[in-house]
């Protein structure tokens, strides 16, 4: 079976750090301004120490610049480019095709990655793509298998493919949205959504005989969540994926947690990897289980086995796991006192897991002790009051730096 890149978000340095750490191939983030997620913690001093990282350790960094850009955006754009040409990441992931000539003419090394905010469906689409001087196809979510398997076969062979397999899916077409621009004045094609497709609405129809009285439709109390869509989960599909020869899967979560970023990467590369090893054996359900415990919506395929598929909407809201939480980081270990920075509350008797790279089980164990981190005395509790807050604890194994911990509520 030929290499298949496992692709992790990374919002910030730490994250891509962790996506590396749990098995990710490669990583993309965004520049400061001129990304779908501007909100996310990767300032531009950031984006380099990232691609030199990476490039240390021989993975991969993918820039994105998918914003659809005003032309008073350009000045800047072009700037970026002059920038990234210096830099060298992987490749720069755009859309807009003015942004597209941009990179062309003042990044000429840097390959480019057509985003999936192209709307790429066909084809067609990706031959157009490739004699425009594109090295990689970022597909539409809205695919399904018979079509995706079609243009494998058929595509230009030096062309790769990209496809989604995990994370939040936009109701919009391929994410082309102009809600939250709408009802919040913060547009998502600029890099500043303000996810109004997951907030909860009240609908309400006005009476034929009635101009002006208005009847509310209600699913509860709370309205109903109608925009909001389930998260994508293709755990299940990956031998076929493998089988099709894609070149790159893709995880969605840029904004989301270190414990995010290690839970799902993690999960996907011990599947990759045991498919690889074993294709007879494939047993998606403890790759899913895992998964299960950072959901923050019902997971579904959404179009890729069925295009008729209806479980797509998640109508009652966020949904978040109440098993699971994010515990901490592991700082420094030591085999009496180990260093972890903390992320949620922790007390002597709760139930911690280890998440291990390269290794699907976690480890579980109970908090026996607890100690300050500064002066040492043995403490009970302790809560998150300052970013980086840290604490002592005795950790039953061995661990490395930036191993994640989860705490099962």
């Amino acid at each position: 079976m030929k290499k298949i890149e496992l692709l992790a978000p990374a919002g910030s340095y730490e994250k891509a750090k962790i996506a590396f750490l749990y098995g990710a191939d490669a990583v993309y983030c965004g520049t400061s301004s001129l990304s779908l997620r501007t909100r996310a913690d990767m300032q531009d001093n950031d984006l380099e120490k990232t691609i030199k990282y990476a490039h240390e350790i021989g993975k991969k960094v993918y820039v994105t610049l998918n914003i659809f850009a005003w032309d008073e955006k350009y000045k800047e754009i072009e700037e970026m480019a002059k920038k990234l040409e210096i830099l060298k990441p992987d490749g720069i992931i755009a859309a807009d095709v003015g942004v597209i000539e941009t990179i062309k003419e003042y990044a000429p090394s840097i390959p480019i990655n057509v985003s999936t905010q192209a709307n790429s469906i066909s084809l067609r689409d990706c031959n157009f793509w490739y004699k425009n001087g594109c090295k990689r196809v970022i597909m539409g979510r809205e695919m399904n298998k018979e079509q995706l398997k079609y243009i494998m076969e058929n595509k230009p062979k030096e062309l790769e493919i990209e496809i989604f397999i995990h994370g939040a899916i936009c109701f919009a077409y391929s994410g082309r949205c102009f809600l939250s621009d709408f009802l919040s004045c913060r547009s998502a094609n600029l890099g500043d959504c303000s996810q109004s497709c997951r907030w909860s609405y009240n609908l309400y129809a006005e009476e034929k005989n009635n101009p002006g009285e208005l009847m509310p439709i209600e699913t509860n109390e709370y309205g109903t969540s109608i925009f909001s869509s389930k998260d994508l989960c293709l755990i299940k599909e990956i031998p076929e994926i493998i089988e099709m020869g894609v070149d790159s899967l893709k995880i969605e979560g840029r904004l989301k947690t270190e414990y995010y970023v290690a839970s799902v990467v993690n999960s996907y590369r011990n599947a990759i990897d045991d498919y690889q090893k074993n294709p007879d054996n494939y047993d998606y359900t403890k790759y899913l289980k895992e998964l299960e415990k950072v959901k923050t919506r019902g997971l579904t395929t959404f179009y890729f086995n069925d295009r008729n598929n209806k479980d797509i909407q998640e109508y009652k809201g966020r949904q978040y796991n109440e098993n699971y939480e994010f515990g901490g980081k592991v700082v420094e270990y030591n085999q009496e006192k180990s260093t972890i920075e903390i992320k949620n509350k922790l007390q002597v008797g709760d139930t911690l897991e280890i998440l291990i790279p390269n290794q699907i089980e976690a480890y579980q164990f109970k908090i026996e002790k607890l100690w300050d981190e500064e002066t040492n005395e043995e403490i009970k509790n302790i809560s998150p009051g300052v970013k980086g807050q840290k604490v002592k604890i005795k950790l039953p194994i061995k661990c490395q730096k930036d191993w994640i911990i989860r705490r099962k509520k």
